[in-house]
């Protein structure tokens, strides 16, 4: 988890300090038009002929002025324009931070969210902010919220759950887990609602697997039957300095990008929004493209 204070302080400490590069991280990063990022592979267990584009949004975090449901709808139609034939939401669509100036309710960003099309359909996980709090932190609201407003725009929640999709004439799933930080334990603990054994023994057959997990946390454990799994929650760590890197991420070992271990692979987003505090610091808002059964390539 990325704390508002630790952000605060990385901000100062960190040659973020200057009143012209804190303007930036506040006022100018977070707020850019998201960048496409492109990935083309074709992972192991994922069959060559079997062409899959993907539109992934992750961390949008909304609240006004940084995600604002007028940005969120400007967002969903850039990833219309991708063409993709898959759509998938990775969670935490509620606001990360306490400097909003105003809510930005489930109900309004399920709207701009309805716009969404692809032919197989807009898909769904929980991040941690939706189980822990409503629009701004610290009111009501949480993951019940979240998924009323998710089934009133027909976006399909996966939660310790998979669906059997099919194109080009072939079968796939796509499986998605809860938040493996659902439940706080005081101040700085948290009990997950994940269930991986149990949501990959509900897939009966051999078909290729994408599992879908807003943290990245649990990959060491995710087996080679899946093809890809993709997530979000870090931001690509929200802050990158010149010579350090990310101090702030809430991983050390899996923090942005295309990650390959033991011949599995997982992409996790940079993500939209910001945790903490309204920050961004040379890790811009993006969305993902992502091609099945192409060769390899990354942008």
């Amino acid at each position: 988890m990325i704390n508002r204070r630790q952000l605060l302080i990385g901000a100062g400490t960190l040659g973020l300090a200057p009143f012209g590069l804190a303007s930036y991280a506040v006022a100018v990063e977070p707020m850019l038009s998201p960048r496409v990022t492109s990935y083309a592979l074709t992972p192991p267990g994922w069959p060559q002929n079997l062409r899959l584009r993907i539109g992934v949004i992750a961390d949008i975090h909304a609240c006004e002025p940084w995600m604002s449901a007028e940005r969120i709808h400007g967002i969903a139609m850039s990833v219309n324009a991708l063409s993709p034939d898959l759509i998938v939401l990775l969670g935490d669509f509620n606001a990360g931070h306490r400097l909003v100036s105003g809510p930005v309710f489930p109900a309004q960003w399920g709207d701009a969210l309805s716009v969404l099309r692809a032919p197989l359909g807009v898909h769904a996980i929980l991040g941690n902010h939706d189980w822990w709090h409503g629009p701004v932190p610290g009111m009501p609201g949480g993951a019940e919220e979240v998924r009323r407003a998710l089934r009133q725009v027909d976006i399909n929640l996966l939660e310790n759950s998979a669906v059997s999709l099919r194109h080009e004439g072939q079968s796939f799933w796509l499986a998605g887990l809860a938040d493996q930080m659902a439940h706080m334990i005081g101040r700085y603990d948290s009990r997950g609602a994940d269930d991986l054994g149990g949501t990959l023994r509900s897939i009966g057959d051999d078909d290729p697997i994408l599992l879908l997990m807003h943290e990245p946390f649990l990959f060491p454990r995710v087996p080679n039957r899946v093809s890809l799994t993709l997530c979000g929650h870090t931001h690509g760590g929200q802050i990158n300095v010149p010579l350090i890197g990310t101090p702030f991420a809430p991983s050390r070992r899996y923090v942005y990008g295309h990650i390959v271990e033991g011949g599995r692979h997982m992409i996790i987003s940079g993500g939209l929004g910001e945790s903490g505090a309204p920050i961004r610091f040379r890790v811009p808002p993006e969305i993902l493209q992502i091609d099945l059964g192409a060769p390899l390539v990354s942008s």
